[in-house]
């Protein structure tokens, strides 16, 4: 046997990297593989468009029944004179940290129009990065949960122990800087009470709070960071906690605060007393109380609609250009039969 023979029968005798002809490693198999005709082009355009419109109007009809009353006191409820802008900050500051000083502040709302109950208070904080990574992961949800583990305080320094050593409940940042301003109403000298049961998520307080978890030590150091919690209520039952510890995604955001169960007349007016307690100030951070009805899409939102009718009215479009140049301008549809899927394989 000569040498070129040897090395042809070596090579042949390892194996082949060829994979083994099968139909599903060729993708083979039968499959549904629809022809983008024109005429299907077309007609998936124009159904996209008769059908986002409607929704998108119907999204804005909606938006535009919910009736909204939207008032930023952080400014007004401060008495500063505002021609010195360092001199006025400095002022705001002073007077937002000083424990002795009323902070109440009187409001005037008129209500547009006939507002339906239940009609929802909020409070807006804008400014307020409540998604920064080290506040966000300032908690320990086992303390929160588990009164055995109330000495946990993982992640929730630097509100983690009080000047004695002694483990906070609940611990951490978002729980240390609740939102304390208050708002009461009335009308016509008549006391509009504010129904705040069942503002927060029922999961918050059937899993994620415990029902035996007091608060302790809480807001017992020197610096405060906003509202004081009973200790004689546990943590699942403290629902503006509950709801303020569903930290916001966006530096603008808003908190249920509590539901009225009446309906407001049009052009009726509403006193609102605010106590000015929380520190927007330092960061420049602006509130405003939000007063609003909802209808079957939530709040007051365009923006949902006019995304409908703007992808609606751009498919329309896109169907009429696609009719216009197949109308003037057509190619012949070529033969489907010389698709590769069409192609029998052993001709291949």
């Amino acid at each position: 046997m000569s040498s070129g023979d040897a090395a042809l029968q070596s090579s042949s005798s390892k194996a082949s990297k060829k994979p083994t002809y099968s139909r599903f490693t060729q993708q083979e198999l039968p499959a549904c593989k629809p022809i983008l005709t024109p005429e299907l082009i077309m007609a998936a355009f124009i159904f996209l468009g008769i059908t986002f419109i409607p929704i998108g109007l119907s999204h804005l009809s909606a938006s535009d029944h919910v009736v909204e009353l939207i008032d930023r006191y952080d400014e007004d409820c401060i008495p500063v004179d505002n021609s010195n802008s360092e001199a006025a900050y400095n002022k705001r500051i002073g007077y937002i940290q000083d424990v002795k000083t009323d902070k109440t502040c009187t409001r005037t709302l008129i209500v547009p129009k006939k507002m339906k109950h239940p009609i929802f208070v909020y409070y807006q904080l804008d400014d307020f990065y409540q998604n920064h990574r080290r506040y966000v992961k300032s908690r320990n949800d086992e303390q929160y949960r588990n009164p055995a583990a109330d000495h946990k305080t993982a992640n929730c320094e630097p509100e983690s122990m009080n000047n004695d050593n002694q483990p906070i409940v609940p611990c951490g940042l978002i729980a240390w800087s609740l939102f304390n301003d208050t708002y009461s109403f009335s009308v016509n000298g008549n006391s509009l009470p504010i129904n705040k049961k069942d503002i927060a998520w029922e999961s918050d307080k059937t899993h994620k709070f415990g029902s035996k978890v007091y608060p302790k030590n809480f807001q017992s150091r020197s610096l405060i960071g906003g509202a004081k919690l009973n200790e004689s209520i546990p943590l699942n039952q403290q629902e503006d906690l509950l709801v303020w510890m569903r930290t916001a995604a966006l530096p603008n955001f808003r908190k249920l605060y509590g539901r009225i169960e009446t309906d407001l007349e049009a052009n009726e007016m509403i006193k609102v007393v605010i106590n000015n307690n929380y520190n927007t100030y330092t960061f420049n951070g602006k509130k405003k109380l939000v007063i609003s009805t909802t209808t079957w899409i939530g709040g007051k939102n365009d923006f949902l609609g006019k995304v409908y009718i703007t992808v609606g009215g751009i498919c329309l479009f896109i169907a009429i250009a696609f009719i216009s140049v197949y109308l003037i301008r057509p190619r012949p549809l070529g033969d489907p039969a010389y698709l590769s899927w069409n192609l029998d394989p052993a001709s291949n």
